[in-house]
């Protein structure tokens, strides 16, 4: 199946821990990821990694992606360098094309009034009160929360993060997900089993499909 690619949003600051359980799982069952900058100069995560992007905000269209993903940053809470992300993320939503934010991001959709008729979550939810946003009454005080087609979580919480985008995608759905989420978040080894025999199902259906042997088609 041909997917569009998954756009990860890249700014000096830029938490670099919080999309891996998100990003690892979506390319392994074939989505590209793009990264998107300000611009095409590098940026500098806060763990001091250097990253070029891949394309340019201004060049992002919706209508090209499957999912864009918003992480924290300290720039999130000094200024309004990173606005034009959640406006943004503002057309994505617009147009029905998923957006996820944890962390500072969260803070970021909550100035743009994203989150005022939309159940969220955050750090803390004095923190997104901060904003002055309308959207108090629609905090949920739990790891992650899905509201249509935007995925909010706080900081300590990028295994939660990851669940709730692959749900909203269907990456992993049921038991499957159930069993992807207690051994990452829960170190479950139990969970193992399930996980080892879906993807044994999904290898046998794709070399199914194919014409190929299940193994050969896992290989390629």
């Amino acid at each position: 199946m041909t997917r569009k690619p998954v756009h990860i949003a890249v700014y000096d600051t830029f938490a670099d821990w919080e999309t891996g359980y998100a990003t690892t799982g979506l390319v392994r069952v074939g989505y590209e990821t793009r990264t998107v900058g300000p611009d095409l100069e590098p940026v500098t995560t806060l763990g001091g990694l250097r990253v070029t992007p891949d394309l340019a905000l201004d060049d992002l269209r919706p209508e090209d992606s499957s999912l864009l993903i918003l992480t924290g940053a300290d720039l999130w809470d000094s200024g309004d360098d990173l606005a034009p992300f959640a406006r943004k993320a503002r057309e994505f939503l617009d147009a029905g094309v998923p957006v996820a934010a944890i962390c500072g991001a969260t803070a970021g959709l909550a100035r743009e009034g994203l989150l005022d008729d939309r159940a969220h979550t955050s750090a803390i939810s004095f923190y997104l009160a901060a904003t002055e946003y309308k959207g108090g009454e629609r905090y949920v005080e739990t790891d992650a929360v899905t509201d249509g087609v935007l995925v909010t979580a706080g900081p300590t919480e990028p295994v939660a993060f990851a669940r709730e985008v692959f749900a909203l995608l269907k990456v992993y759905e049921g038991e499957v997900l159930d069993a992807w989420y207690r051994l990452f978040h829960d170190s479950d080894a139990s969970a193992y089993e399930i996980l080892e025999a879906a993807e044994q199902a999904a290898e046998q259906a794709a070399g199914e499909a194919t014409g190929q042997a299940p193994e050969q088609a896992g290989r390629e």
